[in-house]
């Protein structure tokens, strides 16, 4: 069965919490103590309706203030695909487990309160969107039922939305409108007679008619090499194959291919998933190759097709989301994570902090805080194979790792 993975986004009190558990009640994915557990709870809250929100807020804080603080992961199913959705904080200082939820998602959910229309979190949110490159968008118009299900309070917002769109430099986004109640029901899971005047899709629907590709956009074939397979049996005694994710394009057998760095050259032989063995892989697959000639393999090397190589360079130039309390300035030296390869890196200059409102940039900015987009320019001990993460995703986005506490610092997106 196809996997859509889904990432939330919306402001405090959206709704998202409630609008995840409202699928989940109407898919009939909550279990019997999961369902009893919310009656209770909600009761026990002087709630006269079922708290959908209790179904994915799982932290004590989050139930007790009413709101989402980490990401949540949940996963159900329906007749046609299985989901994963990812259910992201809405508050500003939890941009980087917004930016954590939606890495690996193809399709997002940008909750809008009918009440209140776009405000500064939605512009950060769609931006965000934007800069990890998520294709399918659904903006769930919600709360529908305090506005009267007004026709022409959910032009509005479409209209302000459409604008914040033209402000993007990622025009090959596929966005949907959808006026909603999460706390009701209304055009979630089915269409709603309350929205005479809206002919589209509930958000369910939508979801699945799309099709579930992989994360990764399609681009030039990349396979990072993660381990090398050599069998101790004799019957294998000289096979070496090279077992990894297959990212951006396809491999076939007798594909000549390129080894990174050492540029080395030779033939794709056989292709092997488990057990079988196959004529063509297609990007998302994790598979093992062999290669014609006996050629010096390892991890952290990388297989592409030849003329199709990747650059290579010392210096980079990135937008970077930052993670970590401690300030990022220039000069600092981190170690820096690309695919299964780590090189000792050093941050030699911020060009500039990022405004999530679309707003510009403030190129007078000498350090990124927590929380912060900026540009940022990166020197590496050794060279790093990488594409620009707008042509491939994997091969273009890094980490930052603090050497002296080991925590993830930053998480950026090579330009």
């Amino acid at each position: 069965m196809e996997v859509l993975k889904i990432a939330t986004a919306g402001s405090v009190d959206d709704g998202k919490s409630t609008l995840i558990g409202r699928i989940l009640y109407d898919t009939k994915s909550l279990t019997t103590d999961k369902l009893e557990a919310i009656e209770t709870r909600s009761k026990a809250n002087g709630f006269d309706y079922l708290d959908f929100s209790l179904a994915t807020d799982g932290l004590v804080a989050e139930r007790e203030q009413g709101i989402t603080i980490d990401v949540a992961h949940i996963y159900f199913s329906t007749a046609k695909k299985s989901y994963i959705i990812a259910d992201t904080p809405g508050h500003i200082e939890y941009t980087r487990n917004m930016v954590t939820g939606a890495s690996t998602s193809q399709a997002s959910i940008i909750l809008v309160d009918a009440r209140n229309g776009v405000i500064e979190q939605t512009y950060r949110h769609f931006f965000i969107n934007n800069l990890l490159r998520i294709k399918d968008i659904v903006v769930a118009v919600n709360k529908m039922d305090l506005v009267d299900f007004s026709e022409e309070k959910f032009n509005a917002i479409k209209a302000e939305f459409e604008k914040m769109i033209a402000q993007s430099d990622y025009k090959d986004q596929n966005i949907t409108f959808v006026p909603i109640s999460a706390l009701k029901g209304d055009n979630v899971v089915s269409t709603s007679e309350n929205t005479p005047w809206y002919k589209g899709e509930s958000i369910l629907d939508h979801l699945e008619k799309l099709e579930a590709q992989d994360v990764f956009e399609k681009g030039q074939a990349r396979f990072p090499v993660q381990t090398v397979i050599r069998p101790k049996k004799d019957e294998f005694h000289d096979f070496r194959g090279y077992a990894g994710k297959l990212y951006g394009g396809d491999l076939a057998v007798g594909d000549q291919v390129t080894v990174l760095p050492s540029l080395t050259k030779s033939k794709i032989k056989e292709i092997y998933f488990f057990d079988k063995k196959f004529d063509k892989a297609g990007r998302g697959s994790s598979i093992n190759v062999t290669l014609e000639d006996n050629i010096n393999v390892s991890r952290g090397d990388m297989i592409v097709k030849t003329g199709e190589e990747p650059g290579v360079h010392k210096t980079l130039k990135a937008k970077v989301c930052w993670m970590d309390s401690k300030n990022l300035v220039g000069g600092t030296k981190y170690l820096l994570q690309h695919g299964v390869n780590r090189v000792q890196a050093m941050v030699t200059g911020i060009d500039n902090v990022l405004a999530p409102d679309f707003s510009g940039e403030d190129a007078s900015a000498d350090a990124l805080a927590l929380n912060q987009i900026g540009e940022v320019n990166i020197k590496l001990a050794k060279p790093v194979f990488y594409d620009k993460y707008a042509e491939n995703k994997t091969n273009g986005s890094f980490i930052l790792i603090d050497p002296q506490t080991n925590h993830t610092a930053g998480v950026g997106f090579i330009q």
